[in-house]
């Protein structure tokens, strides 16, 4: 009877014990110091192109995590790049798709009343492989496609990191 019971409680402790570690999840996120990186090189991207913008950069949350601005880049562009990597993020998703969503789908249209929502190009996600791990969102650029260009180059910058 005591080899039953022994047998029973090892059992139901391997149940327990393979329910719990399904409970937790690995996932990555954005660091600092790639943050950092990333809107340096946006920032130095649109610069390039004798645009000055700023660059926010979030974590998978759409928490901030670096932004820079650059010399002359207007005060509107602080919200407007935090906003778009905030709805990248978010949608995992360019901004930029989300628009044109938005415009040829009724059904897409209430999107852009969520609250942080702005759904305007310039929003592009960070990924590791397929999983997003934070996005970067930039503005200032004369448009959205300029900006969302900028935001590529700065992740292209660091693509060796997003291994």
């Amino acid at each position: 009877m005591k080899a039953i019971v022994s047998a029973s409680a090892v059992a139901l402790s391997l149940i327990a014990g393979a329910a719990s570690a399904q409970a937790v999840r690995t996932e990555k996120n954005m660091s600092l110091e790639l943050a950092n990186q990333i809107a340096a090189a946006t920032v130095a991207a649109c610069a390039a192109n004798n645009y000055n913008v700023t660059a926010a950069v979030v974590d998978r949350a759409g928490v901030l995590r670096a932004l820079q601005r650059a010399d002359n880049a207007g005060p509107h562009t602080v919200d407007a790049a935090q906003g778009k990597a905030y709805t990248s993020a978010s949608a995992r998703n360019t901004t930029a798709a989300m628009l044109e969503n938005v415009q040829k789908n009724p059904g897409a249209a209430t999107l852009v009343d969520i609250p942080g929502f702005l759904v305007l190009g310039g929003g592009v996600p960070v990924k590791v492989g397929n999983e997003v791990i934070g996005a970067v969102g930039v503005g200032g650029a004369p448009g959205g496609h300029l900006d969302e260009q900028c935001a590529n180059a700065g992740i292209a910058k660091v693509a060796d990191l997003l291994k």
